[in-house]
């Protein structure tokens, strides 16, 4: 479900307003770029490029820390944007870009879960739900393979994309197949690819930059499930508003430093920690915390110190953790800030 011509990386200009890349997200985006590749690979063998190396791998460093999932090849890169017509065809949106695309399918991977949420459509569509190829199937022999759901990636569940500057939310809404020469990675809707690049995008006209960072969130509370997005949009604009909310809230299991955060999301939906929790175990749930800032917290016989601040350290977050009346008296008990 690809598109195997090779893509032009000119860019236009995109036509709206996209959002900055958060502080946290370009942090992390910097530190992965700067590693140059991913340790853990859950898979690995993929190409970008047709004829480019097939060192792309999903990669998992993170999934213990800021339980996220992304995308990345060897020397800092990360994926390309070729772009996908599949779903509904003729449908709102088709300004006619799609017409030079010669391998659209017109299905999706999940439109039996879109049809199911009763909301007026039958399947995505290109040009209104800005969506992610993510993951590999296939049945040939020796053909490199990815199933996200095992690693807790839930279908049409919301997925950040960094490119251009810009930081836009899609869904996983599509998966590649084995209908091309070698395993792909790096492939997102027309409109997705709209937000990122403008409308030099087309079916057979893509960004083929190694630059683009996709990242998916395991976990329930990443799906925003049939009320909690607008399904039924008129524009990629609308829909993409309708789970800019629950996109914020994700990227904030980011930590800047893209390293040792600990305390990554269960999944849970009742969780709503950050995942930026330190290795004592008390999680830190604050702003500057979301940006990528480092607990203060240290431990003192087993209890957490508030003296660490009045000594010198960098001052620790009001209301870092969540303590009882008791737990607070015991911190001053065992930990007297001293006088100054």
């Amino acid at each position: 479900m690809r598109n195997h011509v090779l893509l032009s990386a000119l860019a236009g200009a995109a036509s709206v307003t996209a959002r900055d890349i958060p502080s946290n997200v370009q942090s992390f985006y910097n530190s992965l770029k700067t590693k140059g590749n991913c340790s853990n690979k859950l898979a690995t063998g993929f190409y970008a490029n047709d004829d480019g190396p097939n060192t792309f791998a999903y990669c998992g460093d993170h999934v213990s820390d800021y339980n996220v999932i992304y995308i990345q090849g060897s020397k800092g890169e990360f994926a390309d944007m070729d772009v996908d017509c599949d779903g509904e065809q003729n449908g709102r949106g088709d300004d006619g870009r799609c017409g030079s695309s010669d391998d659209t399918q017109s299905i999706t991977s999940f439109q039996y879960i879109v049809e199911s949420y009763g909301k007026g459509i039958n399947d995505l569509n290109a040009y209104v739900h800005p969506y992610v190829v993510f993951g590999n199937e296939g049945t040939k022999s020796g053909w490199k393979t990815f199933d996200p759901e095992k690693y807790g990636i839930k279908p049409l569940s919301v997925m950040a994309v960094v490119c251009n500057g810009k930081l836009i939310y899609g869904i996983w809404g599509d998966e590649n197949g084995d209908d091309g020469d070698t395993p792909m990675v790096g492939e997102a809707s027309i409109s997705l690819a709209t937000a990122c690049f403008g409308t030099s995008m087309t079916g057979n006209n893509g960004h083929d930059e190694t630059d683009v960072l996709y990242l998916a969130f395991p976990g329930n509370d990443a799906v925003p499930g049939a009320n909690g997005a607008n399904w039924d949009a008129e524009s990629w604009q609308d829909f993409e508003s309708s789970i800019e909310e629950l996109g914020n809230k994700l990227i904030q299991r980011v930590g800047g430093e893209g390293g040792s955060g600990g305390g990554g999301d269960d999944g849970d939906d009742d969780d709503t920690d950050p995942g930026n929790g330190d290795e004592t175990g008390y999680e830190c749930e604050w702003a500057g915390h979301c940006e990528g800032a480092n607990c203060t917290v240290t431990v003192s016989n087993n209890y957490p110190s508030v003296a660490a601040a009045a000594m010198g350290a960098v001052a620790e977050p009001p209301q870092a953790q969540k303590q009882a009346p008791w737990q607070l008296f015991m911190k001053l008990l065992w930990n007297p800030v001293p006088s100054q």
